[in-house]
């Protein structure tokens, strides 16, 4: 044998001995599974890391989270934080849960590696347009021995309710906000005094305890939630959706009777104008001393520090409700205080702590529904 055939016989042999070529595949996102994909899944696969930094409450905005699995048995008693059902059986009939916009970043997910509705409604969202679709396929499985928080609906409240299950449904809003109306059967521990009003939860740490608040804007629900865990907690569950949701497909609890009695309270200064609930003020007159003269008054944003970060009122202070106790001797007392927040929960809750430890304060509080964006802007609803 020739030395030159000698180096081709080698070179040949080196090939074959090497390790096969993975099969071509499309590029994976960023946040790709490790796992190799199946037949018929979506091509465009995710883990739970990428779910985790898109998904949040209040949800992320550009970002909707679609479980595909059935409601009654899987949805509903536990999904992920945020997520909307369109089962996969009626993905047709539900299309209008789906954003107008078809940029939309869309994650869909169901339960786990062998479930096949994840990747059969994304080719779905695929053939209407949408452009942004990714396939969680590790799905809920994975979520829940990753340590993810879980989620319950309405639907199973209810039935946790008619079926007498052991439970405890914990209103985590301020006292004030409370009392106008509750979920039946709720008990309330405002996360602001959370510490104080611990053994009101059950003895039994093994007890289902689901926390909500004001809405997918609330995240009050959340840190309590997270109290509880550390506590020791082992079935700790959210109903992100909250009074809101409820009241809207229950009707709420009238309104207490304003009492009677007494001098009307006084017109704050720098010409706001008092609310309908006591110590509010409206949302017009706060946006025309805002507009004309903001040093007038000292505007606290209440909200937790991550939430003002992400996007608030241009010139206000960030005082979190949870610090407001301790640092309450730091508020001015020569002109209006006005506290904010995203649906008028903890700035009302503030309004009341200020006039309980230092009366002398011009406190007043914006009882509206708020948005907050990132450029200073914002845009507020009266309630």
């Amino acid at each position: 044998m020739t030395l030159k055939r000698l180096s081709l016989v080698l070179a040949l042999a080196a090939i074959c001995a090497a390790p096969p070529l993975m099969a071509q595949t499309a590029a994976p996102a960023t946040g790709a599974t490790a796992v190799q994909p199946k037949e018929g899944w979506y091509r465009a696969l995710v883990d739970t890391a990428f779910v985790r930094a898109n998904v949040d409450i209040p949800p992320k905005k550009g970002v909707m989270l679609i479980d595909s699995r059935p409601a009654a048995r899987q949805y509903d008693p536990g999904h992920i934080p945020g997520a909307i059902n369109i089962p996969d059986t009626q993905f047709e009939k539900l299309t209008a849960k789906l954003p107008a916009d078809k940029a939309t970043l869309l994650i869909f997910y169901c339960g786990g590696y062998e479930c096949m509705l994840s990747h059969s409604s994304a080719f779905k969202a695929e053939k209407l347009g949408y452009t942004n679709i990714k396939v969680y396929a590790a799905g809920m499985p994975e979520w829940k021995t990753a340590g993810g928080a879980v989620s319950v609906s309405m639907a199973h409240i209810k039935k946790l309710a008619a079926d007498k299950e052991p439970h405890a449904l914990i209103d985590a809003r301020p006292r004030r906000v409370a009392e106008k109306g509750m979920i039946p059967g709720a008990i309330n521990i405002p996360d602001s005094e959370f510490d104080k009003l611990v053994a009101q939860l059950p003895a039994d740490k093994a007890t289902p305890l689901i926390f909500y608040c004001g809405g997918l804007e609330c995240v009050l629900s959340d840190k309590s939630a997270d109290k509880a865990r550390k506590l020791g907690y082992t079935n700790v569950l959210t109903y992100p959706e909250g009074y809101p949701e409820w009241e809207a497909a229950h009707g709420g609890a009238a309104a207490a009777a304003p009492a009677t009695g007494g001098a009307p309270a006084a017109a704050p200064a720098a010409a706001l104008v008092p609310g309908k609930e006591k110590g509010s003020v409206t949302v017009a007159s706060f946006q025309q001393v805002w507009s004309t003269n903001p040093a007038a008054v000292m505007l606290i944003d209440v909200r937790d520090a991550k939430e003002f970060a992400a996007g608030a009122i241009k010139g206000a202070v960030n005082l979190p409700i949870n610090e407001l106790e301790k640092k309450v001797g730091t508020l001015p007392a020569d002109k209006p205080v006005v506290f904010v927040c995203g649906t008028g929960a903890r700035s009302g809750e503030a309004y009341d702590m200020v006039k309980l430890y230092r009366g002398e304060v011009q406190a007043y509080f914006l009882d509206a529904e708020a948005k907050f964006m990132a450029d200073g802007s914002y845009s507020m609803k009266q309630k």
